[in-house]
C-alpha cells in the first residue's frame, strides 16, 4: 500500500505539457520584449501583410491591419498568432511615422500640453476562431519649450516611432500622465491580450 509519501512524490513528478509558443506575426523589438516580459513563449514571424487599410476610423484601421498581419502568417498554424497594429490619434487624425525630423518635431509640437490617444488593433487567432479586439489609452503631454522638442528631436528616437516618441525611452520626459495601459503605448495592449489568454486558454499561459 502506496504511502502518504509516496502519493505525493507521483503528484510531484507528474509533468505539465509546456504551452504553444504565440507565433508574433511582427518584427518589432518592443513588442518581442513585452512578452518576453510577461513571460509568454513565442516565435516570430515577418508577416506578408501591406498596410493598405483607410477610412476615417483609426479603430477600424488598426483591426483591419492587426487581422491582416496576423492572417498573413496565420494560415494552417496550430498555436495562436497574434497581430497587432498601434497608431497615435489626435484630433481623430491618425499621425503615423514621421519621415524627417522637422515632421517629428511638428507632431510633437502639436502633442505638446494636449491629450492625445494610443490606439491598438489586437488579433488573436487559430485555426478555428479569431478574436479581433482593440484598446486606447489617453496620453498627455505637458507643456514643450523650443529646447525641450530641439532635444528630443535631437536624440533620433523618434525615428520610425508612431507620434514621432518612444514612452519607453526618452520619450517619457515629454509625457505629464496616462490613462490605461501603458505597454499600449510601447507597442502591445498586454492586459488585453492577457484577458484573451486567460479565457481561451485557461491555465495554459498562467492566466485565468
Amino acid at each position: 500500500m502506496a504511502g502518504r509519501g509516496d502519493l505525493e512524490g507521483s503528484q510531484a513528478r507528474v509533468s505539465v505539457p509546456p504551452a504553444p509558443p504565440i507565433l508574433l506575426a511582427s518584427v518589432s523589438p518592443q513588442r518581442r520584449a513585452i512578452l518576453e516580459q510577461l513571460d509568454l513563449p513565442f516565435e516570430v514571424a515577418p508577416p506578408e501583410y501591406e498596410e493598405s487599410a483607410t477610412g476615417s476610423d483609426p479603430a477600424k484601421i488598426v483591426l483591419e491591419r492587426a487581422a491582416g498581419k496576423a492572417r498573413s502568417v496565420g494560415s494552417g498554424r496550430d498555436c495562436p498568432v497574434l497581430g497587432v497594429d498601434t497608431e497615435v490619434v489626435v484630433d481623430g487624425e491618425i499621425l503615423g511615422k514621421p519621415v524627417g525630423a522637422a515632421e517629428a518635431e511638428a507632431m510633437l509640437e502639436r502633442l505638446s500640453a494636449r491629450t492625445h490617444e494610443v490606439i491598438s488593433g489586437l488579433c488573436l487567432l487559430t485555426s478555428s476562431w479569431e478574436e479581433l479586439r482593440h484598446e486606447t489609452t489617453q496620453v498627455t503631454f505637458r507643456p514643450l519649450t523650443a529646447r525641450d522638442l530641439a532635444h528630443y528631436v535631437g536624440s533620433g528616437e523618434w525615428e520610425n516611432r508612431a507620434g514621432g516618441y518612444a514612452i519607453q525611452g526618452l520619450g517619457a520626459s515629454l509625457v505629464q500622465r496616462i490613462e490605461g495601459d501603458y505597454l499600449n503605448v510601447v507597442g502591445l495592449p498586454a492586459a488585453l491580450l492577457i484577458r484573451l489568454l486567460a479565457q481561451r486558454f485557461p491555465g495554459t499561459y498562467g492566466f485565468g
